[in-house]
């Protein structure tokens, strides 16, 4: 059965598998934006794509992101798939006004009769003294725009099969893609396999309380997970994969079956995606609930740049346990603080972390 599987590759490397098969697959796809043809790929996760499908299909574009979006829709509207990438997210906030007064509006306004299949790979993160204009994670700014869809993958896996599903859907879609996931690792299919936009996935059942994630901190939620299950907290934990749409159905089930639920997002706490999250859960399910919800995010500052600022800004672990333990009424503190501290580098996935920028 592994067979059919590349094992242990990159996040990276399973996002330039699926650009890559998407293009053999389908003439229509071309691949553009700012760095795919450097020698690092954004990331790696463009590389060798000039040199398999040429310079009319991958090339890097100027410095204008506005104009180069607009290309973009107008391609789309003529038979093209492009798929536009930026090294940052905090670089495309030019060319809103295309996404939010054009593309995503087209296809309500023409009748249906008009489709915009683009798909728009934004770059996020934290830390590595990025500071507040380098690091936004803005997923909610997105998912409050009628008709477009927003995706953020966690695994390998989830990264290659929703960007596939990305390309091929008919409209718009966000990408977001965490820059410290580049390099975790995982088992991904070798076939043309696409993941449905919608659905979350339910990465462990549990009993006594439900934590939803999204993107990176599904990371963190797993390393807390690990800590709880050892003093008997058994948690129900949902990758949510998709932000617009949002996988309702499971939150819900689980919810009732708990009674208990944490949300965990990576952009700040205010008009969030937890803020969403928990106003449909207590719409729709406040009968069932035994504690209040409770959400974990960045404050509502920006970002620092400064060492010593970051260090308690980002959510992790042992932030994730406190909160469990308090929804559960266990008093694990000082376990908490003694098995779950914050790492010496705390703005870096790790020591091999070197960017690019």
């Amino acid at each position: 059965l592994m067979n059919n599987f590349y094992k242990n590759i990159t996040f990276s490397k399973a996002i330039n598998i699926g650009i890559e098969q998407a293009m053999y697959e389908d003439e229509s796809v071309i691949c553009f934006g700012l760095g795919v043809t450097d020698p690092k790929g954004v990331f790696s996760t463009t590389l060798d794509l000039e040199k398999k499908f040429g310079v009319n299909r991958v090339f890097d574009m100027p410095t204008s992101e506005n104009a180069m979006t607009g290309i973009a829709i107008g391609m789309s509207m003529n038979g093209f798939k492009p798929l536009m990438t930026h090294q940052r997210l905090d670089f495309f906030l030019l060319a809103m006004d295309q996404l939010v007064n054009s593309a995503s509006k087209w296809h309500y306004m023409f009748g249906s009769k008009v489709s915009i299949p683009i798909t728009i790979r934004l770059i996020i993160g934290r830390g590595w003294g990025q500071g507040p204009t380098h690091s936004q994670n803005l997923q909610s700014w997105f998912a409050h725009i009628p008709g477009l869809k927003v995706v953020m993958p966690t695994s390998a896996e989830d990264a290659k099969g929703l960007l596939l599903s990305s390309i091929f859907d008919p409209n718009p879609v966000i990408f977001l893609e965490h820059r410290w996931l580049h390099s975790s690792v995982g088992n991904v299919p070798k076939s043309l396999e696409m993941i449905e936009i919608g659905n979350a996935k339910l990465l462990k059942e549990g009993q006594d309380i439900t934590i939803i994630s999204m993107s990176y901190m599904t990371i963190e939620a797993v390393h807390s997970n690990n800590f709880l299950e050892r003093y008997g907290i058994s948690c129900e934990l949902i990758d949510l994969r998709s932000i617009k749409p949002i996988d309702w159905n499971l939150i819900f089930k689980s919810v009732s079956k708990t009674g208990r639920v944490l949300v965990l997002d990576t952009g700040h706490k205010s008009c969030s995606v937890s803020s969403e999250i928990i106003t449909r859960i207590v719409e729709n399910l406040f009968e069932k609930l035994k504690k209040p919800p409770e959400r974990l995010t960045i404050p509502d500052i920006p970002e620092p740049t400064s060492f010593g600022l970051t260090k308690n800004f980002h959510k992790r672990a042992i932030d994730i346990a406190k909160v469990c333990t308090k929804l559960i009424g266990k008093n694990l503190v000082k376990e908490i603080e003694d098995e779950l501290p914050i790492p010496k580098l705390h703005d870096v996935p790790g020591d091999w972390f070197k960017g690019p920028f």
